[in-house]
């Protein structure tokens, strides 16, 4: 046996807490599990485990090489089945949790080309606008359009970065005047993403520093599409992404204001869970969304 069989050998008998069972479960003999743990221990030069006539339990330091064992086997497990995984056809099925807007504007295409390239794998893609706990509600992947947040148990992957602008309708603009100044904002109408009570105030850098300032707030809602329509439709400015009201500052519909004031830097970015490998159906899914979103998105043509 080599070292990494003696060392399962070893940790088969810990858990098995002897040699003739650890034996049984390798499908070896007795014998040959003995041998292969006195080599280790002679390798180590240390006892790890204290043999009676009832029963094997591990030494102080076979309890912790046994921990880094269990560690070490399992890496290489996971390591193995990482490759084999990259030559396999990824199966099974795909949860994916979305922004409302985003999922409703862009996401259907890339969907159906993952669907048409991979055949095996079932879509189950739920959209929202809440901020959901991935882990917790089983999702594989979670985009979230969001500034960048770090957390224990979930990997974030940086799509693209995502550009927001405030604009309101060529209407608008002729009838109320266009601000010249982030303090204006308390002189016009506004569009607020989020709810009542999330305030009525909008953070802007311009001029090497970042401030919050005062809005006059007509509407709140908690969806990008609802305050597009309301902009467009001449009801006020709104402070939205571009992948919302690309299309429309493309046709000419919103106009963009205060153009040297830029709002907190968000990133569109797939969350999963911190596993030590990516499954192929998630890993080709996050690729397919990179080759079609990353540098310069479609949607960022006209600002």
């Amino acid at each position: 046996m080599d070292r990494l069989d003696s060392m399962r050998a070893f940790a088969r008998v810990v858990e098995e807490g002897g040699f003739a069972a650890a034996a049984r479960k390798m499908g070896l003999s007795r014998s040959v599990v003995n041998k292969s743990v006195i080599r280790l221990e002679h390798d180590l030069g240390t006892q790890l485990l204290r043999r009676s006539t009832r029963k094997v339990t591990p030494t102080e330091a076979g309890l912790a090489f046994y921990d880094r064992c269990v560690q070490i086997l399992s890496d290489l497990e996971e390591a193995v089945t990482a490759v084999t995984e990259l030559q396999e056809r990824p199966t099974g099925n795909l949860r994916i949790n979305a922004p409302m807007s985003f999922g409703t504007m862009h996401l259907s295409s890339v969907i159906t080309e993952f669907m048409a390239g991979h055949p095996d794998v079932h879509v189950e893609l739920v959209l929202n606008d809440r901020f959901i706990d991935p882990i917790e509600e089983g999702f594989d992947v979670t985009l979230r359009a969001a500034e960048p947040t770090a957390s224990a148990s979930l990997i974030s992957r940086t799509i693209v970065s995502v550009n927001r602008v405030l604009c309101a309708s060529p209407a608008y603009l002729a009838a109320a005047g266009e601000p010249g100044d982030p303090r204006d904002l308390k002189k016009h109408r506004c569009l607020h993403y989020g709810y009542l009570g999330s305030g009525s105030q909008w953070r802007l850098a311009g001029g090497g520093h970042a401030q919050t300032y005062a809005i006059h707030c007509v509407m709140w809602s908690n969806n990008g599409e609802i305050l597009k329509n309301a902009a467009i439709a001449d009801q006020g400015i709104a402070l939205l992404p571009t992948f919302i009201v690309g299309e429309a500052l493309q046709a000419g519909q919103l106009r963009t204001v205060l153009t040297d004031y830029k709002p907190p830097d968000i990133a569109l970015s797939a969350l999963y869970p911190r596993h030590r490998h990516l499954s192929a159906k998630v890993r080709l899914f996050v690729e397919l969304l990179e080759e079609r979103f990353g540098d310069r998105p479609y949607w960022d043509l006209v600002q």
